[in-house]
């Protein structure tokens, strides 16, 4: 039996459908939330509810992000969230700060990926945001960091190397290595390889580009390298990732 008919055969055997609200509903330092096609809540975890300043989940229901958050955090929450539904891309790893209604500030990591219907067609997303820190403690600033870790995201095809990221910060390479282990519980250098790694897989499924193009703009100097990296990553080569997801229905 396939991973698919198994896991069809088992969700077909539940009563409603499952959204992890109520496993979510347990997480004090995370808030959840799926959302339609329109961005307006459709399930949302207790922790949100709180965040929001509300006490029930249906002041939320229905609702859109930019209704809820003030600006301009709110309206920055839509923009991505219009960003994937139209694109069909997730938002990975996005560190950003969040305000609570106490006044005080804290930071998180979001991330929201898209939900398509059985004919591919994206319906919707599902995300979350899970806390670097407790609300409650005192305030890190962790604005220089996200920064640097924008620059990742949006520039790892150039020569990036830690040394210079963490001076970039403003902090020293060990300081540096603090807090971006905290935050994703990976090194760096770790970091740097999962940002390329991740558009490495995109552009395979998704292009036609060649694998030397693929290579040299995910920064990496020679196909070689690249090949030996994905190799080590994925389990295949990039040529047998995409012979692999090509004859792969769906």
């Amino acid at each position: 039996m396939t991973s698919d008919r198994m896991q069809s055969e088992f969700f077909s055997q539940l009563a409603g459908p499952f959204t992890g609200e109520a496993l979510f509903d347990c997480l004090q330092d995370a808030v959840f939330f799926v959302k339609n096609n329109r961005g307006e809540y459709v399930v949302v975890n207790q922790t949100l509810v709180e965040r929001c300043g509300l006490r029930a989940k249906r002041a939320l229901l229905g609702r859109r992000a930019d209704e809820v958050f003030p600006p301009p955090l709110g309206l920055s929450y839509r923009e991505q969230d219009e960003k994937v539904l139209k694109s069909g891309e997730a938002i990975l790893n996005q560190l950003e700060l969040h305000f609570y209604p106490s006044g005080s500030r804290g930071w998180c990591v979001t991330n929201k990926l898209p939900l398509r219907n059985r004919d591919g067609r994206v319906v919707g997303l599902v995300g979350i945001s899970k806390d670097v820190q407790n609300a409650n403690e005192r305030s890190e600033d962790y604005s220089h960091v996200a920064e640097v870790i924008h620059q990742i995201q949006t520039r790892y095809g150039e020569p990036l190397r830690v040394k210079d990221l963490a001076a970039r910060a403003g902090l020293s390479e060990y300081q540096f290595d603090q807090r971006i282990r905290k935050i994703f519980q990976i090194t760096p250098g770790q970091l740097l390889q999962k940002v390329r790694m991740e558009v490495a897989v995109r552009r395979l499924r998704e292009t036609k580009d060649s694998i030397a193009m693929v290579a040299l703009d995910c920064g990496y100097s020679d196909q070689s390298a690249f090949t030996r990296q994905f190799h080590q990553t994925v389990g295949l080569s990039p040529s047998a990732y995409r012979r692999m997801f090509r004859q792969t229905p769906g």
